[in-house]
């Protein structure tokens, strides 16, 4: 269990690695500056080098979207700076809003932090409804990265609606049901009946296979299906009281006290390899990981995965893309940000990777590669995201919604599924860290 002393030297170690950040972003010369550049020096003859901020796989390289805008525009040079994890990511461009300098020029905001974005460093970023036609995007997306004073300070890229990726080759030979139709039938309304295929699965689980990556992916899964998370509309702390968070708690931990889960931390290189291995038969995946999992899978796992419906239309993940005031290049960067977040270029990614658009005017003619679909047996892909997508409750996010949830997955959740502790230790594990994350 961490302790308090722990969570000191924490925060200590964060504020000392701030600290050398902001030294080292004082330092820089203005070529260096905000993470952009001109090759010219100024003069106007050279390419203006414009960097974008983002977290995981966005897709923009992998559908080669960076190369086309730079063909149609000779003058710009883009240059990705990618981090893994986005709790890693998030905490440093907030040291770099609040410093004032060594943003990039482009910065990818996950869901779980466009409320602390819009709430706090609103002032930190470039208004972008004064530069597009909002009606393209989603009204939602729209709402989630507006200002109190009507300031749009990010554009919609992707939105998270939930499937079940499992793999057929496992199912099939723990003696169970392969078809994606009648698989969902028999999990659907309830995440307690997909646990129930758990069950079923582990009886005659193939050596060295679970029937679940972790714990944690359940927990957000069946999170996102609820109306209730960890704030009210009012922006109210209710996570203790939250009924969406509770029955969502409740199934993780039959997951997490059973011998289902294969217990690894998403996004860590072992969660990837057990993806190279075959080592769970199941994920729950919103539609930006089906290119996570074709990437991360390799040629092991090619005809082998599928796609079924989710047990309740449900929504994980999401996020945009926005204009840091300190920027150098806030014309060209606000002219990259409107063309990546456009419906053709949305629809383009999803193509690539299946990362489901927050532009309805591209959901008519969304094909998935034709790659992808045979990676993942055929599944109608657009079909089941499209579906989940229709019926996702609106839900209301917190200024801490990120911090909050990473405390009860990457603490609560651990503690019970990788340190033995009860579903009581681990709820108590969470509820410290969420005081610390709250001030309290």
């Amino acid at each position: 269990m961490r302790t308090s002393t722990r969570r000191s030297h924490r925060l200590m170690a964060l504020a000392a690695v701030a600290a050398l950040t902001t030294g080292l972003l004082a330092g820089c010369s203005k070529d260096s500056n905000n993470g952009s550049s001109n090759d010219s020096g100024g003069n106007g003859k050279g390419k203006t080098t414009l960097t974008i901020g983002t977290f995981g796989v966005f897709g923009y390289k992998q559908a080669g979207l960076y190369d086309e805008y730079m063909k149609l525009h000779p003058d710009i040079s883009i240059k990705e700076n990618v981090t893994t994890r986005t709790d890693v990511y998030w905490p440093k461009v907030l040291t770099r809003l609040q410093a004032g300098s060594g943003t990039d020029d482009i910065q990818a905001i996950e869901v779980g932090n466009i409320t602390e974005a819009v709430q706090t460093q609103g002032s930190k970023f470039v208004d972008l409804g004064k530069e597009v036609d909002k009606s393209q995007w989603l009204a939602w997306k729209n709402a989630q990265a507006t200002t109190k004073d009507g300031k749009l300070i990010g554009l919609g890229t992707d939105v998270g609606p939930m499937a079940i990726c499992y793999r057929k080759d496992l199912f099939k030979k723990a003696g169970l049901e392969t078809d994606r139709t009648k698989l969902a039938a028999q999990w659907k309304g309830d995440w307690a009946k997909y646990v129930d295929v758990g069950k079923q699965y582990m009886k005659k689980a193939p050596a060295g296979t679970k029937f679940v990556d972790s714990a944690s992916s359940v927990y957000n899964a069946a999170l996102g299906g609820g109306s209730e998370r960890y704030y009210d509309k009012d922006g109210n702390v209710i996570w203790d009281k939250s009924a969406g968070v509770k029955k969502a708690w409740d199934v993780a931990m039959s997951v997490a006290t059973s011998n289902m889960s294969a217990k690894l931390k998403q996004f860590d290189p072992t969660w990837d390899q057990g993806y190279a291995k075959g080592t769970f038969a199941t994920v729950a995946c919103p539609a930006w990981m089906i290119g996570y999992i074709e990437q991360k899978s390799g040629d092991s796992g090619k005809g082998n995965w599928d796609v079924a419906a989710a047990p309740t239309a449900s929504n994980w993940g999401g996020s945009f893309l926005g204009v840091p005031t300190a920027g150098k290049h806030q014309k060209e960067a606000i002219a990259l940000a409107k063309w990546l977040t456009a419906p053709e270029q949305q629809a383009k990614v999803f193509a690539k990777q299946a990362s489901f658009p927050s532009t309805p005017s591209a959901y008519p003619d969304l094909k998935a590669a034709a790659d992808t679909t045979a990676y993942f047996s055929n599944a109608p892909i657009t079909q089941i995201f499209s579906d989940s997508a229709k019926t996702i409750p609106v839900q209301n996010f917190g200024i801490k919604d990120q911090p909050i949830g990473t405390a009860i997955t990457d603490i609560g959740i651990l503690q019970v599924e990788q340190k033995g502790k009860t579903p009581a230790q681990g709820w108590d594990a969470a509820k410290n860290e969420i005081k610390d994350v709250l001030g309290q």
